[in-house]
């Protein structure tokens, strides 16, 4: 988590040097863009509908997508690029944490039925994009998902099973393309606040 917090520091003025500093962070982003596995994911503004502002710096944006093999015009980017290893160096703090913290401690993973560690960014055979594309896509087929038309366009979003203490995973799709997922500590409330149709979750 050091060498995490440290290169998240270090990609505000150098983004190719943080990412460097991540052997796993590297070789990921180029297993991914070879394996063509950033075409499963949506698009996504990197300001925050929470914070009112960018969670990434520009540079930061550029070279994440430039590392993809994709284009993308600030502020819209992957979803899959921003939400999964974007975050991981975001330091932009929002009501819910640091946005990596989705991946870095255990809640998601739990709340997905899966073992301790089945998001660590670093480990496993597979990289963190594929397994949270999988667990997403594991969340997003259940019966129970609620669809919606918002813009034109049509929205999933799933809810697993509660823990015990209520947590549950959320994941979000548009038009069948993957945009998030995180914990949600409270399901019910979340339900209930949805409202009006509208794009969620920084979709773009």
């Amino acid at each position: 988590m050091h060498t995490l917090d440290a290169a998240a520091d270090l990609a505000v003025t150098d983004p190719v040097a943080a990412i460097d500093s991540l052997p796993w962070l590297s070789a990921a982003l180029a297993e991914d863009r070879a394996a063509g596995r950033f075409a499963a994911w949506g698009h996504s503004t990197v300001i925050d509908e929470n914070v009112g502002a960018a969670v990434l710096p520009r540079a930061l944006f550029d070279e994440l997508h430039r590392r993809a093999g994709l284009a993308a015009t600030w502020p819209i980017g992957n979803a899959g690029v921003l939400h999964v290893y974007g975050y991981l160096l975001s330091t932009t703090p929002t009501p819910y944490g640091l946005k990596r913290e989705r991946w870095v401690t255990s809640d998601l993973e739990r709340a997905c039925g899966l073992e301790a560690g089945a998001f660590t960014p670093w480990a496993g055979a597979q990289t963190l994009l594929s397994r949270a594309a999988a667990a997403a896509s594991a969340l997003l087929a259940r019966p129970d998902a609620l669809t919606e038309q918002a813009e034109g366009r049509t929205a999933r979003i799933a809810l697993g099973a509660p823990l015990p203490e209520g947590t549950a995973a959320l994941a979000y799709a548009v038009d069948g393309l993957l945009i998030t997922m995180f914990p949600v500590a409270d399901p019910s409330a979340l339900r209930a606040d949805l409202g009006a149709p509208r794009l969620r979750w920084n979709a773009a």
